[in-house]
Parts: structure tokens; sequence; C-alpha cells
């Protein structure tokens, strides 16, 4: 296991360790080391990220809270034109000084690493089929063009190729049973 010391989302707390009632905020700017999300869109490695934290000493460790904000890039999920948007989250966390407590987070060599607590707030808020406009009407099933694109929507008729055979029958057998002649011929219908 890496030290919390070396990720750029870690804060060392040992002026709050121990120390109920004690506060302190932080503001910070980072570049986002790993992508946060790996479906259509994310925040992607190397994208700067802001952070303001607020950290609490409690009994039983450090409440950690705060805002993030970044731009997550990606594909609109109906039309693939290339999107970015904001990403703004909340999040708070209670990191314990003991491990063997039943908690998620721990403080380790006096610094809380903020960063997975980050990370699922950020991926959880992305959306799971993000879109450059909520009407995007998307592709052309037929030609694969960008129907937002186009000044007209074409409309192409679909068949279904297992009613194909039947196209050559269609209106023959109508038209026979409508000029029945009668039997004696005189030109009257039945």
């Amino acid at each position: 296991m890496s030290s919390p010391v070396n990720s750029p989302y870690a804060l060392r707390v040992r002026d709050l360790a121990h120390r109920p009632g004690e506060m302190r905020e932080h503001s910070l700017d980072i570049e986002v080391p790993d992508a946060m999300g790996a479906g259509v869109i994310a925040v992607r490695a190397g994208a700067a990220m802001h952070l303001d934290l607020k950290l609490e000493g409690l009994h039983e460790g450090v409440l950690v809270s705060g805002h993030a904000s970044a731009e997550a890039t990606g594909e609109c999920s109906r039309c693939l034109i290339d999107i970015s948007e904001p990403v703004e989250v909340d999040f708070a966390e209670l990191f314990a000084y003991d491990v063997s407590e039943d908690f998620d987070f721990f403080v380790r060599d006096d610094h809380v690493d903020c960063e997975p607590v980050v990370r699922d707030a950020v991926v959880l808020s992305l959306p799971f089929q993000p879109v450059c406009r909520p009407d995007c009407p998307g592709l052309d099933p037929v030609t694969g063009e960008r129907l937002a694109d186009l000044d007209e929507h074409p409309v192409h008729e679909v068949l279904d190729p297992r009613w194909a055979a039947l196209t050559g029958f269609q209106g023959t057998e109508s038209d026979d049973s409508s000029t029945t002649q009668s039997p004696e011929g005189d030109g009257r219908t039945a």
C-alpha cells in the first residue's frame, strides 16, 4: 500500500487529530492523476479539479466534507459527437483514528487521503448515457449521418426481410376477386 502523503488529495491532519472541535478549511487546485469514470464520459487524467474542503476534529476521527468541481469530457451516447459538461459534487466522510473500528476510511501517517471519497462522488454523478442536448435525435439508422446536421429527416421504408417474398403478391389477388363474371356472361357481377 502506498503512503497517502504522495497523493495530491492527501492532507495533513496532525493539528486536528484527537482535538474535537478543531476545524480547518483548505482550497486545492489539482491535476487529476488518473481518469475518474470509464464509460462514455469521464473526468480525464490531466484535467483540472478544484476542491474546497473542511476538516473537523471529532472523537472518532476527522470529518472531511467538501465540494469538488471539474470538467467531464466524452461522447454523446446518441450522435457520438464530443461533449463536455461540468461536474459539481458535494461529499462528506469520516476518517477514523482506530483501524479496528467499523469505518471505511482511516487517518494514516497523520494524513487523510480524500482521493477515494472524491472519486466515488465524481463517478456516481456522471450520467450513464450523456447527450449533447436533451432532444438529440441521434444518427440515421441507414446512412449513419447525424440527424441534427440534416435539414430534413429522411424517411427510409424499412422492410422486414421475412416478409420480402410476399411483396410480389401485393394487389394481384384482390383485383381478381372483385370482378368475377356471373355464369350467364351478361356482364353482371356476382
